[in-house]
């Protein structure tokens, strides 16, 4: 039996993958699967620039408004919602469009993610506390191959790095040669969305202008009221920030401001990532139409 292929349209924030993987399952009868660790919660709908209820209700969507915003979804609980998604579209013998940009959901949906090594709160906390430049030293001490692949700013990854190699007593790289992300029981091509840095900069505060003027302080109000102002999920990018101004901590216009900040780096994290993946093919986003080709082609 051959492997189902799927096609992952991922990339930066602001690139247009919504509306060009939609445009691609109207020409292909494909149904999509969100890859976006925010869109699975209901309720956080302008500030996630999630896909409006009309286009779900022409285009079959999944992976969003799952869960409840108090009720956290890991990328290893992603992925197995989603490959469940996407064996039921398989039966139903139609394409699949792995579309989004959170890059761990991605890499968990493709190969599956290394097990028994569970962060220890206490552990953590200790990392946290530790400057990202220490961190890296000790990263290059304890796992030289992971050093050199991380760039030193990365934060996050860096911190995990260190916290595998003392929890588990191996490096995160000796897991990685072991595990090989071998569990992979579909086909993936991968296609990722850029644009030039000034551009993107651009649509970026246009988005967040939007946002607000939208409805996202409104919503955040909603959300308060039914949850905890500090859960996780209210701190995301947009709605910490929105947070920070109802709460008096910021201007309107500072709020924007930051929340434009925070779009940018993650973009830049985003870039960082994905480049980081092998097998990826980038495309212009502002060059649809070879886009389009591009997802078409790959859906044939």
């Amino acid at each position: 039996m051959s492997v189902p292929r799927v096609l992952a349209l991922v990339g930066l924030t602001g690139t247009g993958k919504t509306e060009l993987a939609a445009e691609a399952a109207r020409r292909t009868g494909a149904e999509i699967i969100g890859c976006d660790s925010m869109q699975v919660y209901r309720g956080l709908d302008v500030g996630t620039a999630k896909p409006s209820a009309e286009l779900r209700g022409e285009i079959p969507h999944h992976l969003i408004d799952v869960v409840d915003p108090d009720d956290p979804m890991s990328a290893g609980r992603y992925a197995e919602l989603a490959r469940g998604a996407a064996r039921a579209i398989q039966q139903r013998g139609r394409p699949i469009i792995l579309c989004g940009g959170t890059g761990l959901y991605a890499r968990a949906f493709a190969g599956g993610l290394i097990r028994g090594v569970t962060a220890e709160t206490e552990l953590r906390d200790e990392l946290e506390a530790l400057e990202t430049e220490t961190l890296f030293a000790e990263l290059r001490q304890c796992d030289r191959e992971a050093a050199a692949r991380i760039p030193e700013n990365d934060r996050v990854r860096i911190l995990r790095a260190v916290e595998v190699a003392r929890l588990g007593g191996r490096s995160l790289s000796d897991q990685h040669r072991e595990h090989q992300f071998g569990d992979r029981p579909f086909e993936l091509i991968w296609l990722a969305l850029d644009m030039d840095r000034e551009r993107l900069a651009e649509r970026l505060e246009l988005r967040i202008q939007k946002m607000f003027a939208g409805g996202l302080l409104d919503e955040l109000c909603s959300l308060r009221a039914a949850y905890a102002a500090d859960l996780k999920a209210l701190q995301a990018i947009g709605y910490r920030e929105a947070g920070l101004h109802l709460d008096g901590a910021l201007s309107l216009e500072a709020a924007q401001a930051q929340a434009a900040t925070a779009t940018r780096r993650y973009a830049k994290r985003q870039r960082t990532w994905f480049r980081a993946e092998p097998g990826v093919r980038w495309l212009d986003a502002e060059d649809r139409e070879t886009a389009l080709r591009a997802m078409l082609r790959a859906l044939g």
